[in-house]
């Protein structure tokens, strides 16, 4: 699975003094620097080197300064990574290209240039906020069968959490969930329900779903830097 390059590729880039989270914005990855926030990384992964992991990276090309490809490397050294056209290019459109081996080892095959394409601002800009308030790396990069841990899901379960004992106020839930308000009167999840004015229980599809999510987290390595608000 893509998931199985998350870790080494997360790990390349946190090397290169980024901090590193999985499904941000359709992206894989997508890399910050606290001293630098303006620079965007985004890493797309694929299992092979192909045709469609090039495209990917064009599509980032709008949101990104630095775009990685990275992929499993052929046992024999014989796939698309060695193909000379292929490098070449990543090299003309600025990519850096990554290759993956079985035992996790992380090569350069290309180094990637400063790319110039106009950038979306308003996409560009919904990454770096989805980015900045996800709290940790619940999601690791290249999940495609399961809902992502997105910053709002996160904010959810923390309110669905705070509402297992007893129904609970928007402004009480604020200190731990800044948009609970938001997030209760919208109930795009179904989790919630009004108990009376003003106050909101959790209902059994809640209950279930913060069962089912609550073990989430720890699946993925935990990001050490401080989470934001």
């Amino acid at each position: 699975m893509e998931t199985s390059l998350y870790l080494p590729v997360k790990h390349f880039l946190q090397g290169l003094g980024y901090t590193v989270k999985g499904e941000v914005g359709r992206c894989d990855l997508v890399g910050l620097r606290d001293d630098d926030p303006t620079v965007v990384v985004i890493g797309e992964l694929k299992l092979t080197f192909n045709l469609e992991l090039i495209l990917q990276g064009v599509d980032r090309m709008g949101l990104g300064d630095e775009i990685w490809l990275a992929a499993r490397l052929s046992p024999r050294g014989k796939g698309r990574e060695s193909d000379p056209r292929y490098r070449n290019l990543c090299r003309r459109l600025g990519f850096g290209l990554l290759g993956v081996d079985a035992s996790g080892r992380v090569d350069v095959l290309v180094s990637p240039a400063a790319p110039t394409p106009r950038k979306d601002p308003r996409r560009r800009s919904r990454l770096v906020e989805e980015h900045k308030r996800r709290q940790g790396d619940p999601s690791a990069g290249g999940s495609t069968r399961k809902p992502i841990m997105t910053a709002y899901r996160q904010q959810a379960l923390a309110c669905a959490a705070a509402m297992t004992l007893a129904p609970q106020r928007p402004r009480d839930l604020k200190p731990s969930c800044p948009d609970a308000q938001k997030i209760l009167h919208r109930n795009v999840y179904g989790w919630f329900e009004r108990f009376e004015r003003g106050v909101y229980a959790l209902t059994e599809t809640g209950r279930s779903a913060l069962a089912a999510w609550q073990p989430e987290p720890s699946r993925v390595s935990p990001d050490h830097s401080a989470p934001s608000a």
